[in-house]
């Protein structure tokens, strides 16, 4: 199903999110008790109601709480109670309805009142369909007294949970108004374009790259709603609607230059930005040959809008994540707390004690203050990931601070480590983390997926470290390498290093053990 979404004057046909719809969606859900500060839950894929229940929340000042289709009982239990969620608006996707019913019956706080499905009618469930055009197509906005100030909370996103449990990520009412960061400087969305951005609208990246700052821009969002990614499919989509401007993840990129892109019409693409996770140069270099177009990567969290982007005024350098944002004051601090020298490697920190935060950067974690004074303090946000900075102040991505790996003497970070690893024929994907050494005290692990025809072998073990050696420096090389069939991620698609070195610890206690065992 493919929609386009925006301002009349910009769509090629009326619009699904007109502000009639959008009207209809915030009475209904008002006619259903759903009203100021309520916890609204919105797992809608990419389907195109999603845009007029989000602002319809805003309308209520109501709380929308985006989420991914593909959460389980635990994951939904989890947010029920930990969010509060009074309200949840589903579209059927697997056993995603039977889930939410499930998770309904075991919550410990009892909070959702209402389930409302956008996919027919069900037992239990509102019907979006049988209802929604009942609803008047004017909304009567409560009295001035009755609304929210714009430091309230507007928007919660749980973080994908790469290290413990996820997170409440809280934004208010200035939030939109800083994607224009976001979309017309990095993306350079333009009035009358068409922008498409590659994201489930459970995840952050979809208001980053579907809503807010396009929308400001006078751009019309392109939509594409999939069960299955497929690349062939996207290209033909992004070329029979004329994508003007284009942003996805890199592992997107990666399956898209595997085709021939000379197949497909791409001269409508003025612009290509990339983030999510770091960008591989040989990725990049592979795009640009095939396509004329020079990636662009940014880095940002589901706690800011882009707060470090390669700009359209700035020559971009493959594989650095770019130069801070306007408003932004990124810090690199060493262990001692001071400012990193150029080349050396810093937690990225932003400044937030000169009386003015940066654009975007969210309020806090929602319920959790000892969490939110624990990574905001002494005048920074403390972001929680290590880069280091060229002369020319470009930043170069090393890693999590807690994934960074302690070497005979060396700090190895895990991103350059894969970039290389990512370049060998074999490897399909990487993961790098470090495991004991009783002589090194760490030494580099690599987790490895092949690629189809390669046999797990000691042979190709070798070959592997060999030609890491040859492309990086030696003290890099992966001493250890483990050839898994998949890596353990989140259900936003991030490995969770955590796990893969929690896996190993337990296989090292239990040899250590049999050990203890034998000698007995």
């Amino acid at each position: 199903m493919t929609w386009w979404t925006g301002t009349p004057s910009t769509s090629r046909r009326e619009s699904p999110c007109s502000g009639a719809t959008t009207n209809q969606v915030a009475n209904l859900l008002k006619a259903h008790g759903v009203g100021r500060g309520d916890s609204v839950l919105l797992v809608m894929k990419s389907r195109h109601e999603f845009w007029p229940a989000i602002l319809a929340c805003h309308k209520l000042f109501a709380i929308a709480i985006p989420g991914t289709h593909m959460l389980k009982e635990h994951d939904l239990i989890y947010r029920f109670d930990k969010g509060g969620i009074k309200a949840i608006m589903a579209v059927a996707s697997d056993t995603l309805l039977d889930e939410i019913d499930a998770a309904q019956a075991h919550s410990v706080e009892k909070t959702l009142q209402l389930k409302i499905t956008i996919s027919g009618p069900r037992d239990g469930w509102v019907d979006y369909q049988a209802e929604i055009d009942a609803q008047p197509t004017e909304y009567a906005a409560p009295p001035r007294a009755e609304r929210n100030a714009v430091t309230d909370p507007m928007l919660i996103y749980f973080t994908s949970g790469t290290s413990g449990m996820p997170k409440m990520v809280a934004h208010n009412y200035t939030y939109a108004l800083a994607h224009i960061l976001t979309a017309k400087y990095w993306q350079c969305c333009e009035e009358g374009g068409m922008h498409y951005t590659v994201a489930d609208t459970g995840w952050g990246k979809a208001v980053w790259g579907k809503l807010y700052g396009q929308w400001l821009s006078g751009s019309t969002v392109f939509v594409y709603d999939y069960d299955k990614f497929d690349a062939e499919r996207m290209l033909e989509k992004m070329t029979t609607h004329k994508i003007t401007t284009f942003c996805a993840p890199p592992t997107v990129y990666r399956f898209l230059i595997k085709q021939d892109l000379g197949r497909f019409d791409l001269s409508g693409i003025h612009y290509a930005v990339t983030a999510g996770e770091p960008l591989n140069p040989e990725v990049y270099e592979r795009f640009q040959e095939k396509t004329g177009l020079r990636l662009r990567e940014a880095f940002g969290q589901t706690e800011t809008v882009v707060s470090v982007a390669n700009w359209p005024w700035d020559e971009p350098k493959p594989g650095s994540m770019g130069r801070p944002s306007p408003g932004y004051r990124m810090e690199l601090l060493n262990e001692q707390g001071e400012e990193a020298e150029v080349g050396d490697e810093g937690e990225m920190s932003l400044r937030t004690d000169n009386g003015q935060l940066p654009p975007g950067l969210f309020i806090g974690y929602l319920r959790d203050d000892e969490l939110t004074a624990s990574r905001w303090h002494d005048g920074f946000y403390h972001v929680g990931d290590m880069a280091w900075k060229d002369e020319d102040g470009y930043l170069w991505f090393v890693g999590r601070a807690d994934d960074v790996i302690k070497t005979s003497g060396y700090r190895v970070g895990p991103f350059e480590v894969e970039s290389v690893v990512m370049r060998h024929p074999a490897v399909l994907e990487c993961a790098i983390t470090g495991v004991p050494d009783p002589v090194r005290g760490m030494v580099v692990k690599a987790t490895i997926v092949l690629t189809k025809g390669y046999e797990p072998t000691d042979a190709l073990k070798k070959e592997i470290q060999d030609f890491v050696k040859n492309n990086t420096a030696p003290y890099k090389y992966p001493r250890v390498i483990e050839f898994v069939e998949t890596l353990p991620k989140t259900i936003s698609g991030k490995i969770r290093r955590n796990e893969i070195r929690a896996k190993q610890q337990e296989w090292e206690r239990k040899q250590h053990e049999e050990r203890a065992r034998a000698q007995q």
